[in-house]
């Protein structure tokens, strides 16, 4: 399945029809095509995970540059007699002793003269999809890894008991293989030819025939992660020696672990900056945009299928630290997911001076918050328990806020229950830890408020966007998970330091802390994200 350079036994000249461009010879060997100047997954430089670092570091810079250009010039603009493009930018910052493969930078690529025959789009359209290549190639080395150098180590097999191996490692063999397949059609094509006709055509198929194996890996990610934390002391001194070895380059187990679920995440965005790039009403667009709707369903129902796991067992460990005074709540249920928890300072007193002076103007209390529930809790004094004092159903929750009134009213607000669990109605003064904690307090409590953006959906032609420079992983249900070169939409900032967006590729959306992106200044950088959100929003609708 390797692709690399051999001394010939045969040359075969391959042209496709009504072709202008020159085509070199193609070398056939026993069981494969190889292709001179062709790549090898041996020769790889990177591990998928440091790929994907690379690869969105590079993403980020390339904005940077788009940022930087003179006003009115954009990517593919000639400027001074030379062609300013994502590709050359990419050139230049992959030029480096951990550079990452491009398309034009092949010996054979060079040799063919391709490269003064084809208009700009078609070689950004080559190095979109020879990155979808590359990337595959790179996934697979580090499945190897995880497979030879972790789960056939029979010393770690001899720590673990057979059903703690099958929790750990689920049917990664499955996604291997299933990788080894996608993977051979893809340097197939390749070695058809120089001038790579397409991609997203067999990302499909396998998407529909096999990619199902990825659903069943991810959905298994709670159970993994439970193993791997109680694994025993034998356990955790292999693993130890086996993540210092060479060979997985300081990369942590675990790391190797999440892989399928990063890879059907990213495939998803390769082949969207294929779609984004591909004529309109072309056939490369048409297999872009079948393939991108599969992953999309397929990525759908790994993250529906974690949530759930995830949300059933928060929800049982939340009911068994509950006390109810009188009326009991039933907490599990399919429908119920927890969105905030935490405490906050609960008025107690009239707002006189010689109250304002009491150090019990404020006592705590500590709230959960469901998509159809809140309770209102008091801590036990063995600080395990919870004791429910009230609840409400959350559309009969409304917010108010209050002007500020010194120190001792910051960053408070009341809370109305319309009607609470004695059917009645109450208001509760609530006083956040910041101002941060506030406004996710208000918006998570009453979601229908404006935020002060709007979203990507209302069609705003300059709405504020940033990018994230740091991946960062949620602590909080409010929060978002983003990686490095996510674009989102900007929906509200606090000035301590937390940013709610609406990530452009998903839509989804949440709170992040403002350290770990930077702003897109240039408005044509905001403009062209926001049309190449909205193409592939339109394509969806029009696929329902």
């Amino acid at each position: 399945m390797l692709l690399s350079c051999s001394t010939p036994k045969n040359n075969c000249v391959l042209s496709p029809p009504n072709s202008d461009f020159a085509y070199l010879p193609l070398f056939i060997f026993p069981h494969v095509y190889l292709m001179p100047g062709s790549f090898s997954l041996d020769s790889l430089a990177f591990l998928y995970q440091e790929y994907r670092d690379t690869s969105k570091q590079q993403e980020i810079e390339q904005r940077r540059q788009l940022e930087n250009l003179p006003p009115g010039v954009t990517a593919g603009t000639v400027v001074s007699g030379s062609v300013t493009s994502p590709p050359t930018l990419q050139l230049q910052l992959r030029n480096s002793s951990r550079s990452l493969s491009l398309w034009q930078n092949l010996d054979v690529v060079q040799a063919s003269g391709l490269l003064t025959q084809l208009p700009q789009k078609e070689v950004i359209m080559q190095e979109a999809m020879f990155e979808l290549v590359t990337s595959e190639a790179s996934y697979y080395k580090s499945l190897e890894i995880l497979e030879t150098h972790f789960l056939r180590n029979p010393i770690l097999i001899n720590t673990l008991s057979q059903s703690d191996m099958h929790f750990l490692f689920s049917n990664i063999e499955e996604v291997m293989k299933a990788s080894e397949r996608f993977l051979m059609d893809l340097e197939h094509r390749i070695e058809k030819s120089i001038l790579i006709s397409d991609v997203c055509d067999i990302v499909y198929h396998h998407a529909v025939e096999h990619f199902s194996v990825f659903i069943k890996y991810v959905i298994n990610q709670v159970y993994q992660e439970k193993n791997y934390r109680q694994g025993n002391q034998a356990f955790r001194e292999t693993m130890a020696a086996l993540e210092n070895h060479p060979r997985v380059r300081g990369l942590s187990f675990t790391s190797f672990l999440i892989l399928p679920f990063q890879r059907i995440t990213r495939l998803k965005l390769l082949v969207q900056n294929i779609l984004k790039k591909a004529e309109e009403n072309s056939e490369r667009e048409a297999n872009a945009i079948k393939a991108h709707q599969q992953l999309e369903q397929i990525v759908k129902e790994c993250n529906e299928g974690v949530r759930k796991m995830s949300r059933t067992e928060e929800l049982i460990s939340i009911e068994k630290t509950l006390e109810f005074k009188s009326k009991s709540v039933p907490i599990i249920s399919h429908s119920r997911w927890l969105l905030k928890k935490g405490e906050v300072q609960l008025m107690t007193g009239p707002k006189s001076t010689r109250t304002m002076r009491s150090r019990k103007l404020y006592q705590p209390v500590y709230l959960f918050l469901f998509n159809n529930l809140l309770l209102v809790t008091k801590r036990s004094s063995s600080g395990d328990k919870f004791q429910v004092l009230d609840s409400c159903t959350r559309a009969m929750l409304r917010t108010e806020d209050l002007e500020d009134q010194g120190q001792q009213l910051a960053n408070v607000f009341n809370l109305k229950l319309l009607e609470n669990q004695e059917e009645r109605q109450v208001s509760y003064m609530l006083k956040a830890g910041s101002m941060s904690d506030k406004l996710r307090w208000t918006c998570a409590l009453t979601p229908n408020r404006r935020t002060r953006f709007m979203s990507t959906s209302a069609h705003q032609p300059d709405s504020p966007q940033v990018q994230c420079i740091q991946s960062y992983s949620s602590q909080e249900p409010d929060e978002l998970s983003i990686e490095m070169a996510d674009v989102l939409n900007l929906l509200e900032r606090t000035d301590d330091g937390w940013m709610m967006g609406e990530r452009l590729h998903d839509g989804e959306r949440g709170w992040f802390p403002s350290r770990v992106v930077e702003e897109i200044q240039s408005k044509e950088v905001r403009a062209q994200n926001l049309r190449e959100a909205l193409r592939i929003q339109q394509h969806k609708q029009l696929s329902v």
